[in-house]
């Protein structure tokens, strides 16, 4: 059987994990050869080493999402491995400043902060420090620069045209939340809008993942709410559950094909709902 994505090169930042790491093995499943890309190394080679366990191909390269010399590296390995570069995924990101995914203890902090400032939600607001903000930007916004930047420059010398593909947020659209991710993620869905009309002409389509919420270590903390707040949270998603990080792999295999061949600049919501208006 042919794949979607058969003779197509991907490069997946963020792939050691979460939406990233489901996203890769999709993309692999599809027939791409992926380049996984995380400034967790280990996590990344372990996704890698899945893929060509199974019959794909793949490589591992470490990249800080806020780097440039690390993302022209894998854009470098991509070529170098698999002779081009196709299809960019850019899932490196993070929620909030300080707080570790998946870690219980930051979890349960985190919880605890929200249930504390539901009554007075100014008080998060007027304590954001600089380095906090300048934290998840540096990673969520200027991380996705970069990695649109090193990805085109290769497609447009290659002559071929290809697929970007940005992960923002239901929250790009939305003034609750933490505000740093908020800010990151709607500038995320800018800067798609603006790369998708500079780059239309070079044959470079760019489209963003606005993903509700989802099954990863991001969400964990939902699990340390009490009931009551838990239930609360659960009403605002129509479809009653959260989403599976395949889920959201399967909308980024879609603009990565060319089923979505006439898709630019667009901001897709696979949300449960969320978003009904």
């Amino acid at each position: 059987m042919v794949g979607r994505l058969d003779r197509r090169v991907a490069l997946v930042t963020g792939g050691g994990n979460g939406l990233g790491a489901a996203t890769a093995r999709r993309l692999a499943q599809d027939g791409a050869a992926v380049v996984v890309a995380d400034v967790q190394e280990d996590a990344a080679a372990a996704v890698a080493a899945e893929i060509v366990a199974t019959g794909g191909r793949s490589n591992v390269i470490h990249l800080d999402a806020t780097s440039e010399a690390d993302n022209a590296a894998a854009v470098e390995l991509a070529w170098s491995s698999f002779g081009g570069l196709d299809v960019v995924v850019t899932a490196a990101g993070v929620s909030r400043a300080g707080y570790r995914s998946g870690d219980a203890a930051s979890g349960r902090a985190y919880a605890s902060n929200v249930i504390a400032n539901l009554s007075t939600p100014w008080v998060p607001f007027l304590e954001l420090t600089p380095a906090e903000f300048n934290e998840v930007l540096d990673i969520n916004l200027t991380g996705t620069l970069l990695a649109v930047q090193a990805s085109a420059r290769s497609m447009i010398a290659a002559g071929r045209g290809g697929s970007i593909i940005t992960i923002a947020s239901i929250m790009a659209r939305s003034n609750t939340g933490p505000v740093p991710y908020n800010v990151s993620k709607a500038g995320v869905w800018m800067l798609t809008k603006v790369a998708a009309r500079v780059l239309a002409p070079t044959g470079i389509r760019v489209n963003a993942i606005g993903p509700g919420y989802v099954e990863t270590n991001m969400t964990s903390m939902i699990a340390e709410y009490p009931e009551e707040y838990r239930e609360a949270f659960m009403r605002q998603i129509p479809m009653g559950r959260l989403g599976r990080p395949e889920e959201i792999a399967a909308t980024a295999s879609f603009l990565a094909s060319d089923d979505s061949s006439y898709f630019t600049g667009e901001l897709l919501h696979p949300d449960g709902g969320y978003f009904t208006d």
